[in-house]
């Protein structure tokens, strides 16, 4: 029987698997749908689909630089735990992951995907094959690459977990690994008073506005005090306002100043932040693993 694409497509939205698996399942089993899902349960393939409804909030980060560095990659990879995420088979897929992305114009994790991972299929199919091998659900989260016209991409690992890239203008190897560092540590939320969105600055001097009203003072004083506490905001979020955390005597944007350097962008990436953990009662989750769920 003749194996259509619409087949292997409904192999693969039923149980998980990658597009090659599907495509030789159907194969052996003469176009049969139920018996191929059945042999792939028996070897273990159908896993993947039984994953895609837990929580992959472990991971790590992983960060690719060009050899001039003029441009660096950083991806976001996340499992289940991080016995999983030490392994040898997650951290060779995601390595694998990061070169591609560094030699992709891809702009969307759907598009890196689909790209080429190997002569047996997509990262697609390879991440579904991970799945199958380690039983466990795997996420391709998030990833930048960042490109540099006209400065340098530096970049900061600490540890597996968090993860900084950052476009800069003048200054030496030091001061750029320095500001790296400083922004895995302080977790600025943008480079600039410049760069704070409208809709945060907004939020804030209603908030401060509201606070100050309760003093009863002026509306001049209430002003002067709503100016000063956003100074004190703008200190504590932006880059350039935060003490330096290896000197904080000194901003980093008056350090900046005294080495001729400019920040023009960062990224950082922390695994999981933002995604919420499921609370699981540990013998559910034994008797879980007990019935193969």
């Amino acid at each position: 029987m003749n194996v259509t694409a619409a087949m292997v497509k409904e192999l693969r939205e039923r149980t998980g698997s990658g597009m090659m698996e599907c495509k030789k399942a159907l194969v052996a089993a003469e176009g049969n749908m139920d018996l191929a899902i059945e042999q792939m349960r028996k070897s273990g393939l159908a896993k993947a689909d039984k994953k895609s409804g837990r929580t992959a909030a472990e991971g790590s980060i992983f960060i690719k630089q060009s050899s001039d560095g003029k441009s660096a990659s950083i991806v976001e990879v996340n499992c289940e735990t991080d016995f999983v995420a030490k392994g040898d088979d997650f951290q060779n897929f995601a390595h694998q992951v990061v070169d591609i992305i560094s030699n992709s114009d891809a702009d969307s994790v759907d598009a890196i995907m689909q790209a080429k991972y190997d002569e047996e299929g997509t990262v697609e199919d390879a991440k579904l094959r991970l799945i199958a091998k380690i039983g466990e659900k795997i996420d391709l989260r998030r990833f930048q690459r960042v490109v540099s016209e006209t400065g340098t991409v530096s970049h900061y690992l600490h540890g597996s977990r968090i993860g900084v890239l950052v476009e800069s203008e003048g200054g030496d190897n030091e001061l750029r690994r320095d500001v790296a560092m400083h922004v895995a540590a302080s977790r600025p939320q943008c480079v600039s008073d410049n760069d704070v969105p409208d809709e945060t600055l907004n939020r804030e001097r209603d908030i401060f506005t509201a606070q100050a009203k309760e003093s009863g003072k002026p509306d001049n004083i209430i002003e002067k005090m709503v100016e000063g506490r956003l100074r004190k905001f703008f200190g504590e979020i932006t880059l350039l306002g935060q003490p330096f955390v290896k000197d904080p005597d000194i901003s980093v944007g008056k350090l900046l100043q005294n080495k001729t350097a400019k920040v023009v962008q960062f990224v950082r990436y922390e695994v999981g932040e933002g995604i919420e953990k499921r609370q699981e009662n540990f013998a559910e989750e034994v008797m879980a693993q007990v019935r193969g769920d």
